[in-house]
C-alpha cells in the first residue's frame, strides 16, 4: 500500500456518504423505485472516486490526470438530461402534472448534487492528507452540514401567506374568496365541487413575489404536490374537476381551488408552505436598473377583487 490509500479510500467513502445523504424519497416519491436509487448511488461512487483521486494527481504534479475532471462534467450533464427525460415521460400519466419547470429543476438538481459529491471527497482527501485523518473527520461533518443546508432551498411559506377561504358560486362562475377560477355550468358538477373543493389564497409578501408566484411552472407545481399529498378527487375525462390556480391581476394574489381526497385544513396549509420555489421561477424586477430609477415600491399593493374583470365568464 502506498499513502495515499487510507485518504483515497476514506475520500471514496464520505464522498459516497454525501451522495446517499442527498438522496432521499420524500412525499413526491421519486426516486422510489430500486434500480433508480442503485444507479444515483453509483454515480455518486464515481464522482467521489474523481474528486478524491484529483488530490494525489495534484500532489504528484500530474496535473494532465486532472483534466479528467472535464469528461466527469459532461458525463453528469448527460445525468439531468436522463432526468429530465425520463419525468417528462412519467409526468403524461400523472393525474395532477408536475409541469416542465418543475421536472427542470429536479434534473438540475440531480446533476449539481454529484457535483457536490466531488467537492466533499476533495476536501476530505486533501484535508487528510495535509493534516490528519481527525481534520478530515471535521471537514467531512462540516461539508455534510453545508449539503443539508443547500438541499432545504426555500419554500413558499417563506414568501407568501396562506389563508384558507371558502369557494363559492355566482351564477356559473367559481369563486376562491373574490378570485375568479373558472365557469361550471352543470349543477351536478356545482354540487360536487362544494362538496369536496377547497379554496386557498396566496398573498405574496413583497413585489418581487408577485412575479414569483404568476409564473405557471410554480402555480403547477403547487398542484402537484398538494395533489400528491393529499390526493385528489378527479379522474380522466372530468374537465370540471382539475385543480386550478388564478390570479388576482390587481394585487399579485394567486387563488388556489383543489379537490383533495384528504379535506385537512392545516395539512393542505402545511403542504402548500413546504411546496419548493422553484429556481426558474423566481424573478426580481424590483432589483433591475430601471426600477431603481423609478424608485418602485417592494410591497404588494391593497387587495382589490377581481370580479369586474371576470364579469363577462359569467352565464
Amino acid at each position: 500500500m502506498t499513502e495515499y490509500t487510507y485518504p483515497i479510500l476514506f475520500g471514496v467513502i464520505i464522498g459516497t456518504l454525501s451522495r446517499i445523504l442527498m438522496l432521499r424519497t420524500d412525499y413526491r416519491q421519486y426516486p422510489t423505485y430500486l434500480h433508480g436509487k442503485v444507479i444515483h448511488i453509483s454515480l455518486g461512487f464515481i464522482a467521489a472516486g474523481l474528486g478524491t483521486v484529483a488530490v494525489p494527481a495534484i500532489m504528484e504534479k500530474e496535473f494532465t490526470a486532472v483534466t479528467f475532471l472535464t469528461i466527469a462534467a459532461s458525463q453528469f450533464r448527460e445525468v439531468r438530461n436522463m432526468e429530465r427525460n425520463t419525468l417528462t415521460e412519467l409526468d403524461t400519466y400523472e393525474m395532477v402534472p408536475r409541469g416542465k419547470t418543475y421536472i427542470e429543476g429536479i434534473a438540475v438538481a440531480f446533476e449539481g448534487r454529484n457535483y457536490l459529491v466531488i467537492l466533499t471527497s476533495f476536501l476530505a482527501t486533501l484535508s487528510y492528507l495535509v493534516f490528519n485523518v481527525w481534520v478530515a473527520v471535521i471537514t467531512s461533518i462540516v461539508c455534510f452540514l453545508v449539503i443539508k443546508k443547500l438541499m432545504s432551498g426555500s419554500n413558499l411559506k417563506e414568501i407568501v401567506e396562506i389563508e384558507h377561504k371558502s369557494i363559492h358560486f355566482e351564477g356559473a362562475g367559481l369563486y376562491v374568496d373574490d378570485i375568479y377560477i373558472m365557469n361550471i355550468g352543470l349543477p351536478e358538477r356545482q354540487k360536487e365541487i362544494l362538496k369536496y373543493g377547497m379554496g386557498f389564497v396566496l398573498t405574496p409578501k413583497n413585489f418581487d413575489i408577485r412575479t414569483t408566484i404568476a409564473n405557471f411552472g410554480q402555480r403547477q407545481a403547487i398542484l402537484h404536490d398538494v395533489s400528491v399529498s393529499l390526493g385528489v378527487f378527479h379522474d380522466s375525462g372530468t374537465p370540471a374537476l382539475v385543480p386550478l390556480i388564478k390570479r388576482d391581476l390587481d394585487s399579485g394574489k394567486i387563488g388556489v381551488f383543489v379537490l383533495p381526497e384528504d379535506r385537512d385544513v392545516n395539512k393542505a396549509i402545511t403542504t402548500i408552505g413546504a411546496v419548493p420555489v422553484l429556481e426558474n421561477a423566481i424573478r426580481k424586477p424590483s432589483e433591475s436598473k430601471a426600477s431603481e430609477k423609478e424608485g418602485r415600491p417592494h410591497a404588494t399593493g391593497e387587495s382589490s377583487s377581481s370580479r369586474d374583470h371576470n364579469e363577462q365568464n359569467k352565464n
